[in-house]
């Protein structure tokens, strides 16, 4: 069997810069287990595997790490939109996908691309042995923790501290999660993050979109504002802009292949 495959620097206008996906066209799902087997080679944040569909969507779409697959994730959804334009001469201005967390929108802009996800939900973490792993993680005592559906988002004093964290994630094995945010407010954007995700095989992510569903649902209310702009502190970086639409978050930013292939089986 071969197939064809894209790797795409997402969130991003350079190759290098932003957070590389894989993006694997199917016209039937593969096992479960190829799948996990091909994006554990591929070795990437997220491989995007996606099949044509009938009904409310134009196509189903899947995403995993090197070793889980995962509910929602917002560069390797931009990856496979901007391949469907780029290269697969999808006509649409916006692009729909069946997936783990419903029907999923991509618009096409002039600048780049607008995901259309759901914003997250959070409550507040008061448990002390929650806290006190979160701070043996970070090394470093946050003003906040919350608890979204997937993640952990501690809020932390300032950018600086963003900037400066060594996390030591074993302790994070004793958390029920997917992983742990980490965001302030940013000193020239309204806030910045970086995104720890080891036992889903990435120890830091470099730009998450679905952890900034996560991150909106906190800073909008908290800086009184709809529009927010957003740094990734990774050593990619990331730019993104945000905007709170309701229960929607809509996400924009741009993307670059940076490599075509073929995978042979």
């Amino acid at each position: 069997m071969n197939f064809k495959i894209y790797q795409v620097d997402a969130f991003t206008n350079q190759v290098f810069g932003g957070n590389p996906a894989a993006v694997i066209p199917l016209q039937n799902w593969l096992s479960d287990a190829m799948m996990q087997t091909i994006a554990a080679e591929n070795n990437l944040s997220e491989t995007a595997f996606f099949i044509p569909t009938e009904g409310d969507a134009d196509f189903h779409l899947r995403w995993m790490t090197p070793s889980i697959e995962v509910n929602l994730c917002g560069h390797a959804t931009l990856a496979t939109a901007h391949t469907l334009w780029q290269h697969l001469d999808f006509k649409k201005d916006v692009i729909s996908f069946d997936s783990r967390s419903g029907i999923l929108k991509v618009s096409r802009t002039k600048t780049g691309y607008t995901l259309d996800f759901p914003v997250d939900i959070l409550r507040g973490v008061t448990d002390e042995n929650e806290l006190e792993i979160i701070r043996n993680v970070l090394k470093i005592k946050p003003l906040q923790v919350f608890r979204g559906k997937d993640d952990y988002m501690a809020i932390l004093p300032s950018q600086a501290d963003i900037e400066n964290l060594d996390p030591d994630f074993l302790p994070l094995r004793h958390l029920d999660a997917r992983g742990l945010i980490a965001t302030a407010k940013g000193d020239n954007v309204d806030f910045v993050s970086r995104c720890f995700f080891p036992e889903a095989g990435i120890e830091e992510d470099p730009v998450t979109g679905s952890a900034h569903t996560t991150m909106v649902a906190y800073w909008s209310p908290k800086l009184n504002k709809t529009e927010l702009s957003a740094t990734q502190l990774s050593k990619r970086q990331g730019e993104l802009n945000c905007v709170l639409a309701g229960n929607r978050v809509l996400i924009s930013g741009s993307a670059v292949t940076f490599m075509v292939g073929e995978i042979f089986i």
